[in-house]
């Protein structure tokens, strides 16, 4: 694949997946059971300013990212046009959507919009030009005071909860579902749309990636995989956070587990046979949770 062709490809898939992420925010809110905490707080200014959601959703982003000025991180393509392009999309698909009433319609759009949502991330991810302008802040705040990634994250999200909630943001049972699914599901949908790029990339179009990229760090998870043993993108949600997880040995009691779980160290170059890390991972995950491995030492 050529570098134009390979660039458009890029492109295309960033964009399929910024619009996509604000129809699943729209079906969310429209189920009116609970929003993630970035849209608790979108709604909450929403309600309290008349300001169209869509809107909101720009100017907090346009925020955030100013926020990226004194971490000292440049945003990419990627991040430029998330700010720019998921407050239409949601206010769209505010416009055309119904709000619902009935529970069974209400855990229909909300189940739909975390599906949706979750695939959207891994497309937008995946072309690895730029975080969003919320992920950003959460790396560079990591980067700059060294608190875990987990602890920067909870800090931020339970703070613009709270605000949001203030505001009268909702906050309900998908709020915490969010919470809880959106992480695994994002897991999957990360490197099964991750763009592998050239391995001479770096050396042939290496000003032109980085005017695309950004400074921000994006994702731990397509680096050959290797870091979807640390992290997913979507807000720094931990896949290795158990002891369980941690045993890389090979467990020849479980239907799920063939090899060892890769390591954090760069490992050799597998083999053709070799599966995709995310697959080794993925499968560890599964089989703690239905074996109920021990989770601490």
């Amino acid at each position: 694949m050529t570098t134009r062709l390979l660039l458009t490809r890029r492109l295309v898939q960033l964009l399929i997946g910024l619009f996509l992420y604000g129809i699943a925010i729209a079906l969310m809110v429209r189920a009116g059971i609970g929003l993630s905490p970035w849209d608790v707080l979108a709604q909450g200014v929403s309600l309290k300013t008349g300001i169209p959601f869509g809107l909101v959703t720009n100017i907090v982003g346009l925020v955030v990212l100013a926020f990226w000025i004194p971490l000292r991180q440049r945003p990419g393509l990627g991040t430029v046009l998330n700010v720019l392009l998921v407050g239409p999309s949601a206010q769209l698909g505010l416009d055309l959507l119904p709000q619902q009433t009935e529970l069974w319609a209400q855990v229909l759009f909300f189940v739909g919009g975390l599906l949706l949502l979750a695939v959207a991330t891994g497309l937008y991810i995946g072309p690895r030009l730029g975080p969003g302008p919320r992920d950003g802040l959460m790396t560079g705040l990591h980067a700059r005071t060294g608190r875990p990634i987990w602890m920067v994250r909870t800090a931020i999200e339970v703070t613009v909860l709270i605000i949001g909630w203030a505001l009268g943001g909702n906050v309900g049972v998908g709020t915490l579902a969010f919470a809880l699914l959106v992480g695994p599901l994002c897991s999957i949908t990360l490197p099964f749309f991750a763009i592998r790029l050239p391995q001479d990339a770096a050396t042939a179009a290496a000003a032109l990636e980085s005017e695309l990229e950004g400074t921000a760090e994006q994702s731990a998870g397509l680096e050959e995989e290797q870091g979807a043993v640390r992290f997913d993108v979507r807000d720094g949600i931990l896949l290795e956070s158990d002891r369980a997880a941690h045993d890389r040995a090979i467990r020849p009691d479980s239907p799920f587990v063939h090899g060892p779980q890769p390591d954090r160290a760069p490992a050799d170059p597998p083999s053709e046979r070799c599966p995709r890390a995310s697959r080794v991972v993925a499968a560890h995950w599964l089989d703690d949770r239905l074996t109920g491995r021990p989770r601490h030492p």
